[in-house]
């Protein structure tokens, strides 16, 4: 294969690389390797982390930070954008996310942050959204999110507080009255890299409490209590969002983000491509490598190697990851070549000097060539 032009588009190695080290990286080997090859750098997120850095590179604009409580109820500094037209880009990864905790707290985590951020961006005038909900730590159906802006929940003797993912059956009535008005004269769009139901086998609970620290008794609860909130957002709303597709995501918050911010729901990837004018790119281009920390089925279910190859239509796709747990039938079938980073390395190495062992995979990928 003769490499004339090279797109370099990965996600990021969650815990060890962002997806511009990770681009520049992979760019950095390609220029050494093909002096004269034309590299086209495109740093990329589905919805998740680095959303942010990726939609300000795209549309120019600036950071902001926050103080706001995490989801195991510390105060925090998080940080989001605001884009030079205006649109606030707030990831709740960074309020509310896995990584913004001490431990892992399934049943009390909330969603409280990411709308405290919400609310710091309003003040700032923000008026048009732009909500990217991937890697969150909770399951509260985005209540927590709500209690933020204004939302009161109230139990069975009429006491309010704030529901977590195990007190979600606790709520008998939401009370909207308070809601922060502004909320009505702004739009939210919520980019999501899932496309699941709220509740039920393929679920926020079934399918994703479980690495948020869940012990399966526990996924039982949290489904629980997200059926009794649809079933309470159908009473009081006289909305039924429980199975659009993405509601599950970021343990219900998207089923949230439709009911109190009459929000509307995207494909992260999709989003993301147009915004960096990806398939403008593709003229004359020999290949495409893309990459993640952890190859699997999910990759080519709404995350950003499924949004590479929907656009990529003949120019060969391939990916560097630092685990591939997909198997070679699956593969074969999208016709997408992997490259993993902890070839010849324990899992531990490859985290430990995540930048080395990915020099390597670049070059061993060139050598294939």
């Amino acid at each position: 294969m003769q490499l004339r032009k090279i797109i370099i588009a990965p996600d990021s190695f969650k815990g060890s690389l962002t997806s511009r080290q990770v681009a520049d990286i992979i760019a950095s080997e390609i220029a050494s390797a093909l002096p004269g090859c034309e590299i086209v750098s495109m740093p990329i997120a589905d919805g998740g982390e680095g959303s942010v850095e990726t939609i300000l590179s795209a549309l120019g604009g600036e950071m902001h930070t926050a103080k706001v409580r995490s989801p195991d109820d510390r105060e925090i500094s998080a940080g989001y954008g605001i884009a030079q037209d205006g649109t606030a880009i707030i990831e709740m990864a960074q309020s509310s996310g896995i990584t913004k905790q001490n431990g892992l707290h399934p049943m009390t985590s909330t969603t409280y942050g990411f709308g405290q951020l919400i609310v710091d961006a309003l003040e700032r005038g923000a008026m048009e959204f732009m909500l990217c909900i991937g890697g969150s730590a909770t399951t509260d159906g985005g209540c927590g999110m709500a209690a933020a802006l204004g939302a009161v929940f109230l139990d069975e003797n009429g006491k309010e507080f704030v529901p977590s993912g195990g007190t979600l059956l606790n709520i008998t009535s939401i009370d909207t009255g308070g809601l922060d008005k502004r909320i009505s004269e702004s739009r939210f769009t919520v980019m999501c890299d899932v496309t699941n139901p709220l509740y039920g086998p393929s679920g926020a609970a079934f399918v994703y409490s479980p690495q948020k620290g869940a012990s399966p008794e526990q996924v039982i609860l949290l489904d629980e209590g997200l059926r009794h909130l649809g079933s309470v957002f159908m009473e009081t709303f006289s909305k039924d969002f429980a199975n659009t597709p993405g509601a599950g995501a970021a343990g219900g918050l998207g089923a949230g983000c439709l009911v109190f911010l009459d929000a509307s729901l995207k494909s992260g990837i999709d989003a993301i491509l147009e915004l960096c004018g990806f398939k403008r790119h593709l003229d004359n281009t020999d290949l495409i490598i893309t990459g993640e920390g952890k190859l699997d089925l999910q990759s080519f279910n709404g995350k950003v190697l499924s949004g590479i190859l929907s656009d990529a239509g003949n120019v060969p796709v391939w990916s560097i990851c630092g685990i591939n747990e997909c198997d070679a039938e699956l593969l074969r079938k999208f016709g997408v070549s992997v490259f993993e980073t902890c070839d010849g390395f324990s899992a531990e190495e490859s985290m430990r000097d995540p930048e080395k062992c990915l020099r390597i995979a670049v070059r061993r990928m060139l050598e294939s060539v």
